[in-house]
């Protein structure tokens, strides 16, 4: 059974959330994108072009990044606050923000755990698709140059994005997420996020490769967790990892780890010997997209959610895709024992608000069914349909 007490106190958390509004942008860059397919899972579409997006014969053909917001923000917001746009200014690519309806969900949240908006040409990874389509059609981005990220809910969807399209993707960010397949259910989805009741890493690996008929090559990925989040538990990054590196090949124990911005990055390749895995433990970190706010590589505005961490994910991450350059490294033995000043924790976040069909209390047996006391706890709240 899982842990009904801790599934109970988050409840009380979701109704004030449900009534938040994300928090206030004053960039307002982003444009809105009409009549991009059918899209089945009812999204909206933004985007960003820099000006002089195509403008030389050398950036003709323009990366394009996908960012996948989390729950109780929008596009606006999360552009906002993680900088993707200034750094798009910066270093000369496109931007895809598909925004969740609160019709779909009344916290903003991806749909991830459930499964019509989990799998390929369906609901929600299919209307992103179909986004993604116009905006090849619309502007000059180089196809074998796209690439996704996201935040918590948004992070789930990127897992979801990159097992069902990974002839799509070049490479993948994945920030406070959970893995592919690895809800079904609102039960499920709050056991995992408590990182119970996951399956063996392999079969973690056989899930993406069910995920279409793709054989490769597989996408990078880039994985992104504070340890003191006590919303998605920091073992699902562990996860998220050994999922990637049974697709890739990876040997688990081959890892190369330096410290990076004051963070604990770790290192995995590919049987060729290009970096496959890669994964950032932000010490002292909760729930939320890393950030430096300050300094000479400073990126982003610091909100809830969005939290100064002394590191800019949306740097790093653009130099994992080779983006930009990468920063300053200083590598260090995996056994070395350093000890790294934690980093100031940021607001203790909310879980996903989550949505299921509706069951009955009770089992035919008379006795009580958790999954559906939890379901009507959240209709009660207003946060489900």
């Amino acid at each position: 059974m899982t842990k009904l007490h801790s599934t109970i106190a988050q409840l009380g958390k979701f109704r004030a959330l449900s009534l938040q509004s994300p928090p206030p942008s004053d960039r307002g860059q982003l444009s809105d994108m009409e009549d991009f397919g059918s899209n089945p899972g009812a999204l909206r579409a933004r985007y960003y072009i820099p000006t002089d997006l195509g403008a030389s014969d050398q950036d003709r053909h323009a990366p394009l990044v996908v960012v996948l917001h989390g729950c109780t923000q929008n596009a606006d917001a999360y552009d906002h606050g993680s900088g993707w746009s200034q750094l798009a200014d910066e270093l000369g690519f496109a931007l895809l923000f598909p925004e969740q309806r609160r019709a779909n969900n009344p916290n903003r949240c991806f749909n991830w755990f459930a499964p019509g908006d989990s799998a390929r040409d369906a609901g929600e990874p299919l209307s992103i698709r179909q986004m993604i389509a116009a905006m090849v059609a619309a502007h000059p981005i180089d196809e074998a140059r796209i690439y996704v990220t996201g935040l918590s809910a948004g992070g789930a969807m990127t897992s979801i994005m990159l097992a069902t399209y990974p002839e799509l993707f070049a490479g993948g960010a994945i920030i406070a997420g959970l893995p592919y397949g690895a809800a079904a259910s609102v039960p499920e989805a709050f056991a995992r996020m408590r990182g119970e009741g996951y399956p063996d890493d392999k079969s973690l690996g056989t899930l993406i490769r069910s995920a279409s008929d793709h054989a490769g090559p597989w996408p990078t990925i880039s994985v992104w967790q504070g340890d003191a989040d006590q919303t998605v538990h920091a073992s699902n990054a562990d996860r998220i990892i050994a999922q990637w590196q049974a697709v890739h090949g990876s040997d688990a124990s081959d890892v190369e780890t330096r410290i990076v911005d004051g963070s604990r990055q770790r290192l995995w390749r590919d049987p060729d010997g290009r970096v496959a895995v890669e994964a950032y433990e932000v010490i002292g970190m909760g729930h939320g997209t890393p950030l430096a706010v300050s300094g000479p590589r400073a990126c982003g505005v610091a909100s809830p959610y969005m939290l100064d961490a002394g590191i800019s994910s949306t740097r790093h991450i653009a130099a994992f895709w080779r983006l930009a350059e990468e920063g300053t490294a200083m590598p260090v033995e995996v056994d070395a024992g350093l000890e790294i000043d934690p980093i100031a924790r940021g607001p203790d976040p909310i879980p996903f608000p989550l949505r299921n069909d509706a069951s009955q209390s009770r089992q035919a047996s008379g006795r009580v069914n958790v999954g559906a006391i939890i379901e009507q706890a959240l209709r009660r709240a207003g946060i489900m349909r």
